[in-house]
């Protein structure tokens, strides 16, 4: 399978991350492209019409797309504990904190736009404040997640937490750790996991 991948999306990276803890790494072509809204890609086009990584490429040219389904359909293919709960408060826990990280990818997403990425004179600050308010308040509420000192593998919700941070981090987008000990250490730890260490975040988007 190949796996169309942006060295710089945290949510391609999310997917790579759950292969390299499932055991998969190796079953994937790792292929990088290039993606953004104004720079269109004809490869990624062929394969996914919102013209976004990650993709799962099959050997019959069958595609998935986005990187929930594909975590969920990779998780299913190695014969360990899953990584999506199956039933129960778990499972509830560990995709709300799944959903909370793609929020804060986005919600950096957007700071950026409204900081660098767009044009100085169609920057809206009202929108960049309102984004980072959402970033605070979701790191508020991590401070007290339960689910990140619960002992355990990681589930989805820790590997998308794990590369969402990771990635707010990279692009200097408002901190999260001062005064959120326990979501530090988490963090801290996480990031020695082999997995994290062979999947480093790389390169820049280009509009």
């Amino acid at each position: 399978m190949k796996l169309f991948y942006q060295t710089h999306s945290p949510y391609a990276r999310k997917v790579l991350v759950l292969a390299h803890e499932a055991g998969l790494a190796d079953r994937l072509e790792v292929v990088h492209h290039e993606t953004s809204p104004t720079q269109r890609n004809d490869e990624v086009f062929a394969v996914n019409p919102l013209g976004k990584v990650p993709v799962l490429l099959f050997d019959d040219g069958f595609a998935l797309f986005d990187s929930n389904v594909i975590s969920e359909y990779l998780d299913g293919l190695h014969g360990g504990a899953p990584f999506i709960p199956a039933e129960g408060r778990a499972r509830l826990r560990s995709l709300r904190l799944q959903a909370l990280a793609q929020g804060l990818c986005d919600a950096g997403i957007a700071v950026r736009h409204e900081t660098e990425r767009r044009p100085p004179p169609y920057r809206y600050p009202a929108m960049r404040d309102g984004q980072i308010a959402k970033l605070l308040a979701a790191y508020d509420f991590l401070e007290q997640e339960e689910l990140l000192t619960t002992p355990g593998r990681p589930c989805i919700g820790r590997i998308a937490l794990a590369t969402a941070l990771s990635w707010l981090e990279f692009r200097g987008l408002p901190a999260f750790e001062p005064g959120r000990p326990r979501l530090t250490a988490w963090y801290r730890a996480f990031l020695d996991r082999p997995s994290m260490r062979a999947t480093p975040l790389t390169g820049d988007t280009v509009d």
